[in-house]
């Protein structure tokens, strides 16, 4: 009989690939989703898997909701990727980034553990919790320092996991995932604003986009490898978190040239902080643009994770480097922009 498994934010970045990764493993996919006035499923089409998924109405706020949906579909494996996920809005709805992105996984815990404590579940953890980061590179043992309610809730949620594991005896593991990035990535994340701005500045041959701090440094890496790698962890003997990264840093500054690059431009920065511009060498023209109402109240400057024990447990090595991943990202915005799929303004 085929494996059940139960994915929460079926419709994001993350559980498009995740359901893809399943069903190829002859998974039956049942997809959790908010219930809304429509039900987004451009991503599960665009990866082909948008027929195979069976939809269920789901509410990390509401426990009744997830215990009756738990007991309904008796899901072998329970992917908990939903959550209120971007940083920057978590300032603005501190308290609803923590009651669905805390205290909600400790609603799906407790009700799988009432359902049936058999179940194996897997926790979207963050490198947002690393924050102001105690060492570098960050590993599974590197003390947590959140600096954003986003930061803080999954941190809750990540030792509310381990807690379930070791007090009940259940199945639980968390990735601790770095930034991970693809063509699906939502417009408001700062990498997708980067490949769809520049993309419609490349077919229009003019604009600009806004950015934050340029000089922030992250380790990204493809949502598809991420999402294997949370697959694998779920098939071990025995369950334990996993830092997933690529091992690599880079700026957002290093974005933008790898975009530009990808698509012939050629950026050349000048300023500093506030001031700091970047042209198209071509034109001279002004293409990016600081603009500190992007800065966070409270920034992290470097993540860098160390995924030593994901490639000798799990086996796992991402096969997207950085600079393919943004190649992919900004060569999928521009047919986006030939197709009439992005607005005709550049996104501030």
């Amino acid at each position: 009989m085929a494996k059940r498994a139960l994915i929460t934010g079926i419709t994001g970045q993350d559980g498009a690939y995740l359901a893809r990764r399943l069903t190829d493993e002859g998974y039956q996919v049942h997809g959790a989703y908010r219930r809304s006035a429509s039900l987004t499923t451009w991503r599960l089409k665009e990866i082909g898997v948008l027929d195979d998924i069976q939809f269920e109405p789901f509410e990390l706020a509401e426990y009744n909701n997830i215990l009756r949906t738990l007991d309904r579909v008796q899901p072998d494996e329970v992917y908990n990727l939903a959550a209120q996920s971007f940083v920057g809005i978590s300032f603005e709805q501190p308290l609803y980034t923590s009651d669905i992105d805390g205290i909600g996984v400790a609603r799906l815990l407790e009700a799988i553990r009432c359902v049936d404590p058999k179940m194996k579940m897997y926790q979207a953890s963050t490198s947002e919790m690393f924050g102001k980061v105690q060492a570098v590179p960050q590993t599974e043992t590197t003390p947590f320092y959140p600096r954003s309610p986003y930061g803080v809730a999954k941190l809750y949620a990540h030792w509310m996991s381990v807690n379930y594991r070791e007090s009940h005896d259940m199945y639980t593991v968390s990735g601790i995932l770095f930034n991970h990035e693809s063509p699906l990535r939502g417009l408001e994340f700062v990498t997708r604003k980067i490949t769809s701005s520049l993309a419609r500045i490349h077919h229009d041959g003019k604009g600009e986009m806004q950015l934050g701090n340029l000089d922030a440094e992250r380790d990204w890496g493809f949502a598809g490898d991420y999402m294997n790698a949370a697959y694998l962890m779920m098939q071990q003997e025995t369950p334990q978190d996993f830092v997933i990264a690529s091992g690599r840093t880079h700026s957002v500054r290093d974005f933008v040239n790898a975009a530009a690059s990808a698509l012939d431009m050629s950026i050349e920065w000048e300023g500093s902080a506030e001031k700091e511009v970047g042209r198209n060498q071509k034109t001279g023209e002004v293409v990016v643009r600081v603009n500190p109402k992007f800065w966070r109240p409270a920034e992290v400057e470097q993540l860098l994770g160390d995924p030593s024990r994901a490639r000798k447990s799990l086996n796992w090595n991402p096969e997207v480097n950085f600079e393919q991943l943004v190649e992919k990202m900004v060569l999928a915005d521009v047919k986006n922009v030939e197709a009439g799929l992005l607005p005709s303004r550049t996104l501030e």
